[in-house]
């Protein structure tokens, strides 16, 4: 079965001048969440953006993507921290989501670096938000045992 997932904007002004606001997400989790085209573009405070949204979306996905693989695995983790590094470039005349960096340190009982590597990679290319970027990002994988 399919689900959706729901998020309404407000902008208000043109792209240099303006500021937007995520009014509401449809789960509730958050609302009222200001945005810019310079919290996109500079290291500012306070405000956020697409892709740092997309950063912890990815981050969120990957988690659980990883940690069933490790309990299909026999290997259930008890716990995963893991990152998820964004980079929105200038690319040609327009700006683009580039790269993705991953980035995952587990506590993880009865398995070795090799292995927990392995099921990280098959994870990661199993995770929906990194298909969803695939082919069009860059997703560079750092996986770690604690």
């Amino acid at each position: 079965m399919a689900t959706q997932r729901r998020a309404e904007v407000i902008w208000e002004n043109d792209l240099l001048n303006g500021s937007g606001t995520i009014k509401e997400v449809g789960s509730g989790a958050f609302s009222d969440l200001p945005l810019s085209w310079s919290a996109r573009t500079e290291q500012s405070g306070g405000k956020t953006s697409p892709e740092e949204l997309l950063a912890a979306a990815h981050a969120s996905c990957f988690a659980m993507a990883f940690s069933a693989n490790l309990a299909r695995n026999k290997t259930p983790p008890q716990r995963l921290n893991v990152t998820a590094v964004c980079t929105f470039d200038k690319v040609g005349e327009g700006w683009k989501v580039t790269t993705m960096d991953l980035s995952v340190i587990g506590k993880v009982s009865g398995i070795d670096q090799m292995k927990f590597d392995e099921v990280a990679r098959k994870a990661e290319q199993g995770c929906p938000i990194s298909n969803a970027i695939r082919n069009n990002v860059e997703i560079k994988l750092n996986a770690k045992l604690e």
